[in-house]
């Protein structure tokens, strides 16, 4: 077995190339190491990566259409797990273009690749916030999505899209994830328990955006990552279209109040809080419905919020333990 990971210098894609090496699994990785955030941590998470026999990294962006095409036809790969993207709600307000070439370009280039070497599987990353203004909770893969509300949202729901079309006419099978706010080790410094956690040590205010009333279906990276491992084993079989959408969260959302309050505990100091209106972009609760999921894997969420940030705060204080101040 021979898997292409994208983003593998990512939060998940870190995390995932990981657990397919420890299970003997030969994996090729690419990122275009993008300085959307601090470049040190991702050359960090991949000299961990490194310590893998099995692992080799290619630097690669994914809307390179010779290079991609040529990494495929030299590749060989069974299976391709896509997690390259473009992340982040705000930011695609302000740099909308960026997520027109990762997101749209790029997701084409992965198909196009998958479709000349006949490979038999892809997975990819799309998101929920695809569900947009979607009112009807749990969220789940039968409701609508028709209503984005941010560039990111829609490039994601493009990114379904596209995977059904190959999916139907050259009979690859497609399984795309839709993931809600993944938390954990090696996270990322835009998301809120990284910001977090950086602010209230260095005794700074937080940012609660509609006041902290916001409810998030907290997701470990452990959890998302069991879910991939054995979601890449369930092939779609259609004759219509091997194509299939699945939510892979938590299914218990947690007030972000609530959230801090776990944050405080661990760390053992009271948060100074800047309550703030919503922003532009963001919705107000996300509520994975996850049976299907679970039903077909076997496998259910494992990691409470308190587990999981304590956990995370343990590895970010042993990360930047020589110099807090830099952290991201």
């Amino acid at each position: 077995m021979k898997i292409l990971v994208t983003g593998a210098a990512g939060f998940i894609g870190f995390h995932v190339v990981n657990k397919l090496c420890q299970q003997g699994i030969s994996v090729v990785g690419i990122d275009n190491i993008n300085d959307y955030y601090d470049v040190k941590l991702k050359y960090a998470r991949l000299k961990e990566l490194d310590k893998n026999s099995n692992f080799h990294f290619i630097k690669l962006d994914i809307a390179d259409r010779d290079g991609v095409a040529s990494l495929f036809k030299e590749g060989k790969f069974n299976r391709v797990i896509h997690l390259a993207a473009q992340a982040g709600v705000r930011y695609s307000i302000d740099n909308p273009m960026a997520y027109a070439d990762a997101n749209l370009v790029g997701h084409l280039t992965i198909l196009e690749g998958c479709r000349r070497t006949n490979v038999e599987h892809l997975i990819y990353a799309s998101s929920s916030s695809v569900y947009g203004l979607n009112n009807k909770v749990p969220y789940s893969t039968k409701n609508s999505v028709d209503t984005p509300i941010s560039l990111y949202a829609a490039t994601k729901k493009s990114n379904e899209l596209m995977a059904h079309s190959y999916s139907h006419l050259y009979k690859i099978p497609t399984t795309g994830l839709r993931f809600f706010t993944v938390y954990g080790p090696w996270g990322r410094p835009d998301m809120a328990l990284f910001k977090f956690t950086k602010a209230i040590i260095n005794n700074e205010a937080i940012d609660l955006y509609n006041n902290g009333n916001m409810w998030r279906d907290f997701t470990y990276v452990d959890d998302i990552v069991e879910g991939i491992f054995r979601i890449q084993d369930v092939i779609p079989k259609s004759e219509k279209a091997p194509y299939k959408i699945y939510n892979i969260g938590n299914g218990q959302p947690v007030n972000l109040l609530s959230f801090v309050e776990s944050l405080e505990s661990t760390l053992g100091v009271k948060a100074h809080k800047n309550m703030l209106p919503i922003q532009p972009g963001d919705v107000y609760q996300t509520y994975a419905e996850v049976d299907e999921l679970f039903q077909i894997t076997g496998f259910k969420p494992q990691v409470t919020v308190t587990v999981g940030v304590e956990r995370f705060v343990k590895w970010y204080k042993a990360f930047y333990a020589k110099n807090l101040m830099n952290a991201g």
